[in-house]
């Protein structure tokens, strides 16, 4: 079971799996700050300066403080002001993989039409190959001793 597992890891498949992963976590650090840092201060500005992340519902009666953060601290909390931002977060990074597959799908037909376009080019056959292939027939044709 060792074995198997050990080629199941050294498979091309896996490593490209974790590499994607890792670098998916790192992409999804920058969407978050773009969000965070970028678009929902516009949208603030926007529409009058509300912020999403203050948007909570406070689940009992001793919750009354003015800022998620300390309402946390007051009790429990439905915090769908934080809910609203990451599926901002979401939408933006499903657009963003689209564009990008788009764009790969794109090149890919391109070249797909480039090769189809362009001849095969036939290689000449190089001269020592002819050489061997003339003295062959040569010695084929030699009577048998």
């Amino acid at each position: 079971m060792l074995n198997e597992f050990k080629a199941f890891i050294a498979r091309g498949n896996v490593m490209d799996l974790a590499v994607g992963v890792i670098i998916g976590g790192a992409f999804g650090g920058i969407v978050k700050s773009l969000v965070d840092d970028v678009i929902m201060p516009i949208v603030g500005a926007i529409f009058g300066g509300f912020d999403f992340s203050n948007y909570f519902i406070g689940l009992s009666s001793n919750v009354n403080a003015p800022t998620l953060a300390a309402a946390r601290q007051q009790g429990a909390v439905l915090a769908y002001g934080s809910f609203i931002t990451v599926l901002i977060n979401f939408l933006i990074l499903a657009w963003i993989i689209f564009l990008m597959v788009k764009g790969l799908n794109t090149m890919q037909k391109q070249m797909d039409k480039q090769k189809k376009a362009a001849p095969a080019e036939v290689q000449p056959t190089p001269a020592d190959v002819v050489l061997l292939t003339e003295i062959r027939d040569l010695l084929a044709k030699r009577p048998a001793v």
